[in-house]
């Protein structure tokens, strides 16, 4: 799952950023107001999480343009600006949620679940599609009888694949759906996280359809 990142702090940017990482989300960053808006335009994003004093555009001025693009985009509104005024002011622009800053990682985790499944773009609590069970909150995995933990790109590559089961993912969407912008990939990244899951999980718990990409069965 895709997120936009807008933050101009460097600490606090770095630190949300592995955060996200660990937690199976690809990130792209970026530190102001007018890169954010070229990025919502040109990339696709399950969500945004955005701050409000940027540079070049203030982030009250990106979230009234990214309304102007989407109406359903996830935003959460994460800031130091902790004044009611604010608040409501940043609601009634269009943001899904607001979160003050200095705050808990769990907190801002579990504030995006709640919306990605408030706004039908994200996972329900759990993904299934009869055989294939993955528990977004504690990344564990279930197929046939056997069950594991994933790491958290092993989580991204079957949270891709079963968002969309029965539909073949080829490499570079997949590739799309676990990393960002800036992060060196291997050739055959894919295929190393297919084994490991497979080894987790049974070999037939991800089909490959040559030459295409691969794709778990639709739900039974």
């Amino acid at each position: 799952m895709r997120v936009l990142l807008v933050e101009d702090d460097r600490m606090i940017g770095t630190a949300m950023q592995q955060a996200l990482k660990d937690a199976a989300y690809a990130v792209d960053w970026v530190t102001d107001g007018e890169t954010a808006i070229h990025a919502a335009q040109t990339e696709s994003y399950e969500l945004v999480l955005l701050d409000l004093g940027l540079p070049k555009a203030d982030g009250r001025e990106v979230l009234q343009r990214l309304r102007t693009l989407s109406r359903r985009l996830p935003i959460i509104i994460v800031t130091a600006r902790d004044g009611v005024d604010d608040r409501i002011d940043g609601l009634d622009l269009g943001a899904d949620d607001y979160l003050v800053k200095p705050f808990e990682i769990r907190e801002l985790l579990a504030r995006m679940r709640a919306v990605l499944r408030r706004e039908g773009s994200g996972s329900p609590p759990l993904l299934s599609n009869g055989t294939l069970g993955l528990d977004p909150t504690t990344r564990e995995a279930s197929f046939l009888g056997q069950s594991a933990l994933l790491t958290a790109r092993e989580f991204a590559l079957l949270q891709a694949l079963l968002a969309r089961p029965g539909t073949v993912l080829s490499r570079s969407e997949l590739e799309r759906q676990i990393y960002g912008w800036n992060e060196e990939v291997e050739s055959n990244a894919i295929e190393y996280l297919i084994h490991a899951v497979r080894k987790k999980l049974g070999a037939t718990v991800i089909r490959n359809v040559r030459g295409v990409g691969w794709m778990v069965d639709r739900s039974s």
